[in-house]
């Protein structure tokens, strides 16, 4: 069977960690509770299940069943697993994860919601534009031939566009297909390329940047908090934020680390990267002896920093796009009406 390419939903990994950790709790064992489990299950869960139970009855342990699914758990929670498996938690372990994939799912939703009305906006717009490109002045322009106008360059201009398109359709969608199956190719194979072109744009450079180190801080202290040494958990925290230059930061300050320094230290070294407040607040775990608090602390204040960023970004985005769309359109309908114009304004002076 193949496993890589099996995938869950957040809302059914959910239902299936609180499952195993409710059942768990009430001393069932792990193998009658994927029997039980297996009765109700369908699709990838029932595929996981059946590897699940495979593997136990030959005495493996759970978290080499869910190294084999990839696309459903990565690597963090599949070390957490390995770690509460070794010391005897995984009731509570797997009820953690449970807690920290809601939070992921809910900072995914949020951030997908707040860009849901702009890329709306963005998609009306480019359906108007061609619109009016492919029915609308192709009219227009065999009118302005037949009365021999002269055309204004703006009018001139969107004639060619639309006789651009209309004549070339089928290459225009050949390329548009090519692209797209060219741009996902490049992201599978290196997705860093993609994202700095993105992660280049202002606003959005600052907005992953507290992605990251939300998402960095919230794995960190799961991690900590099931038994991990600080220097596996940052070697595994690497593979969850998106900017390369966080990425090279975190491997950083774990050789730091390994050379007898303090994670804050490591941090520290490379300026900007991470508040000033994140740092502080880092150093104060270290030396009080509760990091994992401190970092679960710092993953809620920067999942409202990046509320409030989203919500910034989106009430600026928002007038812009209708603004252009409005200089866009309007533009355009000048362009056809100013012909018009013209000819009546001939009309009338003779």
């Amino acid at each position: 069977m193949n496993t890589k390419n099996v995938t869950l939903s957040y809302k059914d990994k959910i239902t299936l960690l609180s499952n195993f950790s409710t059942m768990l709790t009430a001393g069932i064992s792990i193998l009658e509770t994927v029997d039980s489990l297996l009765e109700d299950s369908k699709g990838n869960q029932r595929k996981l299940l059946q590897v699940l139970r495979e593997d136990l009855t030959q005495g493996k342990h759970m978290y080499v069943s869910f190294s084999k699914f990839p696309g459903i758990f990565d690597k963090v929670t599949v070390n957490i697993i390995k770690a509460s498996e070794e010391s005897g938690s995984l009731d509570v372990t797997l009820k953690d994860i449970k807690t920290h994939i809601q939070k992921e799912m809910e900072f995914i939703d949020k951030i997908r919601s707040a860009m849901m009305y702009p890329i709306l906006i963005g998609i009306v717009f480019v359906l108007v534009l061609l619109g009016i490109l492919i029915f609308v002045i192709p009219r227009m322009a065999s009118v302005f031939i037949r009365m021999r106008l002269e055309l204004p360059l703006p009018t001139k201009v969107l004639i060619f566009m639309s006789n651009f398109i209309t004549q070339n359709s089928i290459a225009l969608i050949i390329g548009f297909i090519v692209f797209v199956i060219l741009t996902i190719f490049i992201y599978k194979k290196n997705r860093f390329i993609i994202f700095s072109v993105i992660f280049s744009v202002p606003g959005i450079s600052e907005l992953i940047k507290q992605m990251d180190i939300t998402r960095f801080t919230r794995s960190m202290s799961l991690l900590l908090s099931s038994g991990l040494t600080i220097t596996q958990a940052l070697e595994l925290s690497e593979d969850v934020v998106l900017r390369r230059d966080i990425a090279h930061l975190v491997k950083h300050a774990k050789n730091e680390l390994i050379a007898g320094k303090r994670l804050s230290e490591g941090l520290r070294s490379k300026k900007n990267l991470f508040p000033g407040m994140v740092i502080k607040l880092v150093e104060a775990g270290e030396k009080t002896g509760s990091l994992d608090k401190s970092l679960q602390d710092i993953s809620e204040y920067m999942d409202y920093q990046v509320s409030r960023t989203l919500e910034t970004l989106t009430t600026l985005i928002e007038p812009i796009m209708l603004i252009l769309i409005g200089v866009v359109v309007g533009g355009m309908m000048l362009s056809i009406i100013a012909p018009i114009y013209g000819l009546i304004t001939q009309i009338g002076a003779r």
